[in-house]
């Protein structure tokens, strides 16, 4: 889910630049940073984004640069509430300045802006521009749909990165299953040995009838063949999965975790140092899924 997308548009004296970041979420959180003539267009510019990304925490940031040598020009994106001198009040003042000085015998001010600086209406303050024009918004949307389009293709290079990953994970613990096969029988026998020495060390009659019923018995409960079956649909259902074109994130964690239970049950059946080092294997081949399977739609 993460990804990084930029758009630009040119509308009059201004360039509009959009750009998108995206990042892990288990729904969508989008978040919006932009000028505040375009606040009107807010809940428009979050539907054009949900349209394109299912799941993640975005933000989205328009910003506007002035192309022309008047950076607040006349019906501009970026005129925004600022001061400006007011000519006539200075003149005002500084005739007054002037007249008071010789009436009263007093010295005209060194520094004139420092004192007229102070004067009440010497500065005035523009309104600012609160919506913008259909060439404006023209623009915007080209700028957010190019950051769009941008932040797609880069997920989809993402992802593919993710899916080899994957594969190659999967395909480690398909083979690392099949390495359980040639331990089976050794873990058998050594089970079977291992309990006989147990009884003639403890100089217990016994009959070999009975031994083998129980043997049967114990045997079945540390049988992994069920296991196995189970771990190779699952491996192979995590692949189809993969090979779906609508998104199938939250589905291939939930196979995740089931593989990861039956590798649990594996290692808790597996009674033998060889199976449990393989196991062990696994779950670090697994774990790498995991990691990644969160950055999956």
């Amino acid at each position: 889910m993460t990804g990084y997308g930029k758009g630009e548009a040119a509308s009059k004296n201004q360039t509009i630049i959009a750009e998108i970041k995206s990042l892990n979420s288990k729904n969508l959180d989008i978040t919006t940073h932009i000028p505040s003539a375009l606040m009107d267009k807010d809940l428009t510019l979050r539907q054009m984004v949900a349209s394109q990304v299912l799941r993640g925490k975005v933000d989205l940031t328009i910003t506007v640069k002035s192309s022309s040598s008047m950076p607040n020009a006349e019906g501009s994106m970026l005129n925004v509430q600022c001061s400006m001198l007011n000519a006539p009040a200075l003149s005002s003042y500084v005739s007054q300045i002037k007249s008071a000085s010789q009436e009263l015998g007093i010295s005209e001010p060194q520094d004139w802006w420092s004192v007229l600086c102070r004067m009440p209406g010497v500065m005035q303050t523009e309104a600012a521009k609160t919506e913008t024009t259909d060439e404006e918004w023209e623009a915007v949307s080209k700028a957010v749909s190019d950051a769009l389009h941008s932040l797609t293709a880069f997920r989809r290079q993402e992802g593919e990165a993710v899916q080899k990953k994957f594969e190659e994970k999967i395909h480690n613990i398909a083979a690392l299953l099949k390495e359980v096969e040639q331990y089976e029988t050794q873990r058998t026998d050594k089970i079977r040995q291992q309990i006989i020495d147990r009884l003639d060390s403890l100089k217990i009659d016994y009959s070999n009838n009975r031994l083998e019923e129980e043997m049967i018995y114990y045997i079945e409960k540390l049988d992994v063949n069920e296991e196995k079956q189970r771990l190779t649909n699952h491996l192979k259902y995590f692949c189809d999965t993969m090979a779906q074109p609508e998104p199938q994130g939250k589905k291939l964690g939930f196979i995740a975790q089931e593989i990861g239970r039956e590798i649990n049950t594996l290692g808790s059946k597996s009674n033998h140092a060889e199976m449990q080092k393989i196991v062990v294997r696994m779950k670090d081949e697994l774990e790498q899924i995991k990691e990644q399977v969160l950055n999956v739609l």
